[in-house]
């Protein structure tokens, strides 16, 4: 098959490359800039193009079959809780702008990863609430600027799936972390954050924590991201799924089981000035058992061993960088 995927320079799009790669596939890449952390991208051909324009949109998705739109701009709570308006505007862009392009261009399936950034605030105010079902979205009250944008990219697909006929498959990811993806510069997701930060301490140091560590969340493997991802596209289904897991825990046992893994002794400190998002969210896979035969199964303490590891490796590297010759 012919399949681009877009957002191939950036964390989940470079591994998903590698994947469809690796089954076969002729595969196309597109996005602002190239994978960061990795010389070359295997995509058969790279397209170094904003998908804010509309004409850049419909050049990527000439001849081909397949679309896994992953491109956004995102990150971590802090910064998209900061930058509400352009991550929206941005979002926004891009996905209507592809949706139109795979209609006029007749691609044949189109899958969307939405968030579940797009449920209900009123759902996650307890750490140890009901995981989320995908039925849950509605009544609709998603977090401000990235969540809401998410929601109607949603619904956008469900009316280009009933007024054009358009194959569609919309995943809700939860929390994807895994090596390769970023740690630092204020984009980074709390998994790679938390490992930065425990690289970086020395054994009895001190690291803050956002809030007061007690918020709950699942974290989502980039393995079972990926399969997940492909198991769907083959799939017949086209309304939301959830893609994540279910094995819920606090930020600060997320920090307990990194320093573990490092083998140091650390304090927590905790700064809940600082945005911490939902008090509670799980994901609720009842229906992608259903679809797919399958759920995620990597477990948290394994993930995050191969992630610190890989983190620890480029926080030392930037510490003692190869001298110039």
């Amino acid at each position: 098959m012919r399949i681009l995927c877009t957002g191939a320079g950036g964390f989940i799009g470079s591994w998903l490359v590698k994947r469809l790669k690796a089954d076969g596939h002729y595969v196309m890449g597109a996005d602002l800039k190239r994978p960061e952390f990795e010389p070359a991208s295997p995509a058969d051909f790279f397209h170094l193009r904003d998908l804010r324009e509309f004409a850049n949109c419909m050049m990527v998705t000439q001849q081909i079959d397949t679309v896994y739109n992953l491109a956004a701009d995102m990150g971590g709570i802090g910064f998209i809780t900061s930058h509400l308006a352009d991550v929206a505007r941005n979002n926004a862009l891009i996905n209507l702008n592809m949706l139109e392009a795979c209609r006029q261009n007749n691609v044949k399936r189109y899958l969307f990863t939405s968030s579940a950034c797009v449920y209900p605030l009123g759902r996650q105010m307890v750490t140890d609430g009901m995981p989320l079902k995908e039925t849950d979205a509605w009544p609709a009250d998603p977090e401000d600027g990235y969540g809401w944008e998410k929601l109607f990219s949603e619904q956008m697909c469900a009316y280009y799936r009933k007024d054009h006929g358009l194959n569609v498959r919309i995943v809700r990811l939860h929390n994807v972390y895994g090596p390769l993806g970023t740690f630092t510069g204020g984009r980074e997701k709390s998994p790679a954050a938390i490992c930065r930060k425990v690289a970086q301490a020395k054994d009895g140091d001190a690291i803050e924590v956002w809030g007061d560590g007690k918020q709950t969340r699942t974290y989502l493997y980039i393995h079972d991201c990926i399969e997940g991802l492909v198991r769907i596209m083959q799939s017949g289904y086209q309304r939301p799924l959830n893609l994540g897991t279910a094995e819920l825990v606090t930020v600060d046992d997320l920090v307990n089981l990194v320093a573990g893994i490092a083998a140091k002794r650390l304090k927590i400190v905790h700064d809940e000035s600082k945005p911490q998002g939902v008090r509670g969210r799980s994901s609720d896979n009842l229906r992608l058992r259903r679809t797919v035969a399958w759920e995620p199964s990597i477990r948290l303490i394994d993930g995050l061993k191969e992630t610190y590891a890989w983190i620890a490796a480029q926080v030392a590297r930037d510490q003692n960088p190869a001298p110039v010759r």
